[in-house]
């Protein structure tokens, strides 16, 4: 097996390469790594410390990638199909920035606001922190769940009518507040509500998740 991903499954920019992996039917090993903190090695594959990497050896034993967009954007020049960007070259922007807003926004919030005081607090054995991820539940991710509501609208995905990594992009976030506890309001978000809970039922998608919600268990979370 020539491709590795190295981080942990609990990360959604993980769960995002893994999911790509998985579309596009490509077989992988994770390697676990817990970057808190770092170990020496890894910071020479990861300048920044931060987590995934993908190395390839079938490029040699040596290469290897930091980022996630990066990563995704490597896996679809290196097996094109199926096809995770748009062809059409106006919806190809838009499925970018749908990427880097759920990269970005979305996992500031999310993890910052939501994974970091339910879970995280809960992993290094803290009483979660409960009234700041209902501040963050309540207060500021509406706006969010707003906006993405009213973009993807009636449609199966958020740009054209296919699975583009915007949706892993943005899936992948939500699967880090599934494990909060904390879920959508279908009355006030009825679009991204259903959109959410297709993609989680996608294969890719659920067994990344069921296996998440194991390792939770195991931990006693």
């Amino acid at each position: 097996m020539s491709l590795t991903v190295y981080g942990s499954p609990l990360s959604p920019f993980v769960r995002k390469v893994r999911v790509v992996l998985t579309e596009k039917g490509l077989d992988y090993k994770l390697e676990n790594v817990n970057i808190f903190p770092a170990p020496d090695w890894f910071e020479a594959i990861s300048p920044l410390k931060r987590i995934p990497v993908l190395r390839d050896e079938e490029v040699g034993k040596d290469a290897t990638l930091p980022d996630s967009s990066v990563i995704c954007a490597y896996l679809e020049r290196k097996k094109p199909t199926p096809s995770l960007y748009p062809a059409e070259t106006f919806a190809y922007g838009r499925a970018l920035w749908f990427e880097e807003y759920a990269d970005s926004e979305l996992a500031s919030n999310i993890g910052m606001g939501m994974f970091r005081p339910i879970v995280v607090n809960r992993l290094m054995g803290k009483e979660p922190d409960t009234a700041t991820a209902e501040k963050t539940f309540n207060e500021k991710l509406p706006r969010y769940f707003s906006y993405l509501d009213k973009e993807i609208g009636s449609n199966a995905f958020v740009v054209g009518d296919q699975l583009t990594v915007a949706d892993i992009a943005i899936g992948t976030q939500f699967g880090n507040l599934a494990h909060t506890g904390y879920v959508l309001d279908a009355a006030k978000y009825p679009h991204l509500d259903h959109y959410v809970k297709s993609l989680h039922a996608r294969p890719s998608f659920a067994a990344c998740l069921a296996e998440e919600r194991g390792l939770l268990a195991k931990m006693g979370l």
